[in-house]
Parts: structure tokens; C-alpha cells; sequence
């Protein structure tokens, strides 16, 4: 009769999560506790194939190894005689089972990650760039200094003194990787003389030290679109660092855009917003108002007679170039009405007599005002 699997034994599935597995342990666990079934051999063995079962699917490693090869996994370096993978599971014995399939698991499964080091591509970097508005609106060529590892032009990245070469390592014959056994396993392990590289270098290069690359500063051209935004990651595919020997290709070098605050324009989106101060005549008496605009236009607005602070002009298409379009986004510009100051005694006279000469009509909204302010305090007195 075949050998309950240990998922079997604990009723979960195969892809069962650690969740699930332990849960279904304590539940069984309470079930078969032999202070629970006293004198019962039946619920003892059940209770002892439980806990083989869950001390090896709790465990990353021993889980994979039994996935992998069954019960036969543990039975081939469990105690000897009778004891099989139960005396396997125990005290001392699983201590080191676990230790054997911890190493093994760790070249199977790490070695692969390993050679895919061997070829990961090289890092990534970043490089913070500030730019003023006027870039952000007409964009721009920039060159940018960029520090990266390169290969050591001295010794053409082999790390070894001009007029020698690094020889092959003693110690794993040039593979790079030694093999051990244990038990019928063979473990494979980058070689530490090396570091896996399989090779040893005896002079080395004056210039990188052995370390084949050394660092240095390249410049980089980058292309700032018109339109582009606070905030905006622009990637250079490629122009990052460059990967280790063997590698897969070069990293990429991502270039993070910071726009300068403006001494004119606020920007919300597409749209630019201008406060433009004018005198209270210009407002009282209406003229002509020239700002400048990013495009180097000089924008004209004409200021209505009674223009009232805050008033705000609409200019369109004359913000932010939207960022792959055509289309721009508005200009709002919003009138601030300066109340004169430092007023000679002729000017505060002459205001003196203005005032004497308004009423409602003058300054609708202030009489307006003060008479729903009276209305309210009639209104208390009722």
C-alpha cells in the first residue's frame, strides 16, 4: 500500500499556502494529542506522522526537497534500520537534514539566481535636473555630467597590470564553481578564491586596483519637450551603468525634472496665472495694461473703467504648451488695484474732495453694504 503523502496526511492541497498548512496542523494535532486518546496506538502514530508531515512542509527548503523527491528525499538520509524518515525527522537527525537540504536548495535554486546575476543588466541611475519655466514652456537640448563605472581603459577591463593577464584560478582550475558531495547530492558553490570568476589576478592593474572598472564622468545629451511638467521622469534607455563582466547590457538613467518657481507666472497644469498691479486712476479710469508673456509676446490688456481688485482677464491659448500637442493651455492675469501711498498734502486734499463729491453712485458696493449693515442692527433693535 503507498505512503500517504504528507499533504494527505494534514488534508490540504498540493499549493496549499504556510496559512493553511499550519492551521490544518493544530487542528489535527488536537484531534490525535495523545493526552486526549489515552492508550490509543492508533491516535499516537497518527499523531507522530502529523508532525513528521508539518516539520517539513513549515520549512521553504525541506517542503521543496519533498516536492521534489518524495519521501524518498528524507528516508535516504534518515537514521539507520528501522527508525526511516520518522528517526530522520527527529532531534538531531533533521538538524542536519535540513542543513544538507538547505545547502542543496540554496545552489539549485541560487545558483540559478546566480547565473542570472551573472547576466543582470548594470544599475540604474538618477539624476535630478532643475530647469526654469521658460524650458518647461520652449524646451530644450541640455548636456548633463554623469558619473558611471567603466571599464579601465589601462588594463581593457581585465584588472591585471599592463603586459600581463590574469591567470586561471587554482583552486576551481578556471571554472569559476566547485563541486562537493553529500550524500548522493552534488553541491556546486561559486569558488571562494575568485569569487567565481575563475580566474586570479597575481598583478594588478595600477590604475583600477583589480577591480577592472574604475569611475568616470561622461556627458549626456537629453531632450527637454516643450510643455514638460514639475515632477516628470524622463528615461535614457542604456545610459545608466554598465554591467558586470558578462552582464546583460547597460542600466538606465532616469532624469527627474524640477521646474523653478517663476518671479511672474504661477503654473496649474497647462494654464498660467499673473497677478499685474495697476494704480487706482487706471482703475478708476480705465487704460492700457503690457505684461510679458513666455513666448516672448508683449500681451496688451485693456483695463475697463470701474475695473474692481481681483477682476481676472482671460488670454487664450497663451499658457503651457500641452506636452505632446499642440494646443496651449490659457493665461489668466488678475488685476490688483494699489491703494496710493505716502501722499503729499496736495494729493490727500484733492482725495479729500473726491470723497466729499461721491455718493452711492461713486461706490455702489460700499453704500450697498453699509446700508444692508444698518438694515441688520434695525433689524436687532425690532
Amino acid at each position: 500500500m503507498a505512503e500517504p503523502s504528507y499533504y494527505q496526511l494534514l488534508g490540504v492541497e498540493k499549493n496549499a499556502d504556510d496559512k493553511a498548512i499550519k492551521s490544518a496542523y493544530r487542528r489535527l494535532a488536537k484531534q490525535y494529542h495523545p493526552d486526549r486518546n489515552p492508550g490509543d496506538a492508533g491516535a499516537e502514530r497518527r499523531f507522530k506522522q502529523i508532525n513528521e508531515a508539518y516539520e517539513v512542509l513549515k520549512n521553504e527548503q525541506s517542503r521543496a526537497a519533498y516536492d521534489a523527491l518524495g519521501h524518498a528525499a528524507f528516508k535516504a538520509h534518515g537514521a539507520a534500520g528501522a527508525g526511516g524518515a520518522g528517526a530522520g525527522m527527529g532531534g538531531a537527525g533533521f538538524a542536519s537534514m535540513s542543513d544538507i537540504f538547505g545547502n542543496l536548495f540554496d545552489d539549485i535554486m541560487g545558483g540559478q539566481a546566480r547565473r542570472r546575476d551573472a547576466r543582470r543588466r548594470g544599475e540604474d541611475l538618477r539624476y535630478d535636473m532643475p530647469i526654469s519655466l521658460e524650458d518647461a514652456y520652449s524646451g530644450r537640448r541640455a548636456e548633463i555630467p554623469v558619473t558611471t563605472p567603466v571599464a579601465c581603459e589601462a588594463c581593457s577591463g581585465s584588472g591585471a597590470a599592463p603586459g600581463t593577464r590574469p591567470s586561471a584560478c587554482p583552486a576551481c582550475g578556471g571554472a569559476g564553481r566547485l563541486r562537493t558531495s553529500q550524500g548522493f547530492f552534488t553541491v556546486e558553490r561559486p569558488c571562494p578564491q575568485c569569487q567565481g570568476r575563475g580566474e586570479r589576478i597575481e598583478t594588478p592593474c595600477p590604475q583600477c586596483g583589480g577591480n577592472r572598472r574604475v569611475r568616470k564622468q561622461r556627458r549626456i545629451s537629453v531632450d527637454i519637450p516643450a510643455g514638460i511638467e514639475d515632477g516628470t521622469r524622463i528615461r535614457l534607455t542604456g545610459e545608466g551603468a554598465p554591467a558586470p563582466a558578462g552582464g546583460g547590457g547597460n542600466g538606465d538613467l532616469y532624469i527627474f525634472i524640477s521646474v523653478r518657481p517663476h518671479a511672474l507666472f504661477q503654473r496649474q497644469g497647462a494654464d498660467l496665472f499673473c497677478q499685474v498691479p495697476v494704480s487706482m486712476t487706471t482703475a478708476a479710469l480705465g487704460g492700457d495694461v503690457e505684461i510679458p508673456s513666455l513666448s516672448g509676446q508683449r500681451l496688451k490688456i485693456k483695463i475697463p473703467e470701474g475695473c474692481q481688485n481681483g477682476r481676472r482677464f482671460r488670454l487664450r491659448a497663451k499658457g503651457m504648451p500641452v506636452l505632446q500637442s499642440r494646443e496651449h493651455g490659457d493665461l489668466y492675469v488678475e488685476v490688483g488695484v494699489e491703494t496710493p501711498v505716502r501722499l503729499s498734502k496736495r494729493q490727500k486734499q484733492l482725495l479729500a474732495d473726491f470723497e466729499a463729491e461721491s455718493g452711492a453712485a461713486t461706490s455702489p458696493q460700499t453704500h450697498g453694504f453699509f446700508d444692508r449693515v444698518k438694515g441688520f442692527f434695525d433689524g436687532l433693535r425690532d
